[in-house]
C-alpha cells in the first residue's frame, strides 16, 4: 500500500516509491528504490523536499501516514478552492485562431532569447529595453488567449530547453498577473522577470546544463548556483528592475523555508518570487527532458496541489490554476460516455467545463472523426471523469490534435 509520510520518518528498508516534489529538486536518477544507504536518506533531507511516498508492500511500513485515497481527497479540496477562486471573465479569441500567431511569436521569441542568453554567456550586459518588446508581444498573445502560447512553449527540444522555458515562464507569469489583477506596469515587470529568471544558467558549463542524464551531487550543486549567478549578471545590466532581480534570485525559494539560495520563508518571499516559483515549476515538470518525460499538464497540476502547502502560497497557486485550468490545453481526458478527447480551449464559465476535441471510443476501441465538444454549452450531458496518461495510449498524433497540423516552428 502506498503511504505519504514526512521525510524525517524515512528509515532503511523502506521502499521509496516517489518523492513529493519536482524531480528538478533532488539528485536521484531513480524515483523508486529500497532505501539501503544512510547517505540516500540524508540526501533527501538535504534536498528540501518535505514528504515522500513509500510502498509498504515492498518494504518497511509505518503505523501513520496518509493513504493514496486520503491524498486524492486533499488534492480535490485544494483544486476546489481554485474552482471557487473566480475573477471576471475576459474577452478572448478562440485558441484555434490564436494558435498560428502564437507559434510565430514563440519562434521569434526563441531566436531572441537564444541571442540574448548567448551574449550573456560571453559577458555582454543585458538591457531591459532589448527584452521588453518581446515581453509585450508575448503578453498580447496571452491576453488574446493564454492557452495558445503557453501550451506551445511547453513543446521543447532538449537543446532548446533553457530558452523556451524562459519564454514559457514569461507567458505564465503574465497570465498569472492578469488573474491576480495586477496593473499593466506590474504585469509587464512580471513578464520580464519570467523571461530573465534563468539567465544564470548561462554561467553553467554546457556539458552540465545539457547532460542527458541525472546530475551528480557536485553537478547538482553547480546548477543550484544559477539564481545567484543570474542575479550578478542582471546587476551588471541596464535598467533591470528590482522585480526581475528579485525573481531571478528567489524563484527557487519555498514558503516552508526549505528552498534556495537563502531559505526564505512565507512573507519574506515577495509576491513576484512566489509567482515565479509556481510558473517555473509548472513548466519544468511538464517539459520533456533527456532523462525524464514531462508529466501531462493535468497530472502536473495535481502533483503541485499535493505539494502546495510547503512549496507555494495558497492564493498564488489557486490563481495559477485558474490561469491555466485544472485540465490545461493538451490534456488527454476520458469523458463520461467513454470517449477520449484532448483539451483544446478553456471556458469562462468553469474550470471543469473546457472544450474537448473527442477522437476515440474506449468502448468500441476505434478512432472517431474528431469533434469539438463544449462542456459548458447548454444541454451538454458530457463531463470529464479523469485525465489519462498519454504514454498508456500512445496516440501518435495527440499533439497535432490540439495544436493543429503542420510542423513545429522551432
Amino acid at each position: 500500500m502506498l503511504k505519504r509520510i514526512n521525510v524525517k520518518h524515512l528509515k532503511l528498508g523502506m521502499h521509496l516509491h516517489e518523492l513529493c516534489g519536482s524531480w528538478m529538486s533532488h539528485p536521484f536518477w531513480r524515483k523508486s528504490f529500497v532505501l539501503e544507504d544512510p547517505k540516500d536518506i540524508q540526501r533527501i533531507l538535504d534536498s528540501g523536499i518535505e514528504e515522500a511516498w513509500i510502498d509498504s508492500d515492498k518494504g518497511l511500513d509505518v503505523e501513520f501516514g496518509q493513504t493514496k485515497e486520503e491524498t486524492e481527497q486533499e488534492i480535490d479540496r485544494e483544486l476546489t478552492k481554485a474552482v471557487e477562486f473566480t475573477i471576471a471573465p475576459q474577452q478572448r479569441v478562440k485558441l484555434s485562431v490564436e494558435m498560428q500567431r502564437a507559434a510565430n511569436i514563440c519562434a521569434k521569441s526563441r531566436e531572441a532569447v537564444v541571442s540574448m542568453f548567448q551574449e550573456a554567456r560571453m559577458g555582454k550586459a543585458i538591457e531591459a529595453k532589448d527584452a521588453m518588446p518581446l515581453v509585450e508581444e508575448i503578453g498580447n498573445s496571452v491576453l488574446r488567449n493564454p492557452g495558445a502560447l503557453i501550451s506551445l512553449a511547453r513543446l521543447k527540444r532538449a537543446d532548446d530547453y533553457t530558452y523556451m522555458h524562459s519564454v514559457a515562464v514569461c507567458g505564465l507569469m503574465i497570465a498569472l498577473a492578469n488573474q491576480l489583477r495586477l496593473n499593466p506596469h506590474d504585469t509587464r515587470e512580471a513578464g520580464l522577470a519570467g523571461l530573465l529568471h534563468d539567465v544564470g544558467k548561462m554561467a553553467i558549463p554546457l556539458e552540465v546544463l545539457n547532460k542527458p542524464g541525472k546530475l551528480t551531487d557536485a553537478e547538482f550543486a553547480l546548477v543550484k548556483s544559477h539564481p545567484e549567478e543570474g542575479h550578478k549578471m542582471l546587476l551588471e545590466g541596464k535598467d533591470i528592475s528590482e522585480v526581475a532581480l528579485d525573481v531571478c534570485l528567489h524563484h527557487h525559494e519555498k514558503i516552508d523555508g526549505k528552498g534556495y539560495p537563502h531559505r526564505l520563508r512565507g512573507e519574506d518571499i515577495s509576491l513576484f518570487s512566489k509567482m515565479g516559483a509556481v510558473c517555473d515549476v509548472y513548466d519544468a515538470i511538464t517539459s520533456n527532458r533527456p532523462y525524464k518525460a514531462g508529466w501531462n499538464p493535468a497530472e502536473a497540476i495535481r502533483r503541485m496541489a499535493e505539494w502546495s502547502k510547503s512549496h507555494f502560497e495558497d492564493l498564488i497557486f489557486q490563481a495559477f490554476v485558474k490561469s491555466v485550468g485544472i485540465y490545461p490545453v493538451g490534456t488527454l481526458v476520458r469523458l463520461q460516455s467513454g470517449r477520449l478527447g484532448v483539451i483544446v480551449d478553456q471556458s469562462d464559465r468553469s474550470l471543469l467545463t473546457p472544450q474537448v476535441k473527442v477522437f476515440y471510443s474506449t468502448k468500441s476501441q476505434v478512432r472517431l472523426a474528431p469533434e469539438i465538444v463544449d462542456l459548458a454549452s447548454p444541454g451538454c450531458n458530457e463531463k470529464i471523469l479523469a485525465h489519462e496518461d498519454p504514454e498508456k495510449w500512445a496516440f501518435p498524433d495527440l499533439e497535432e490534435l490540439w495544436r493543429g497540423a503542420g510542423p513545429r516552428p522551432w
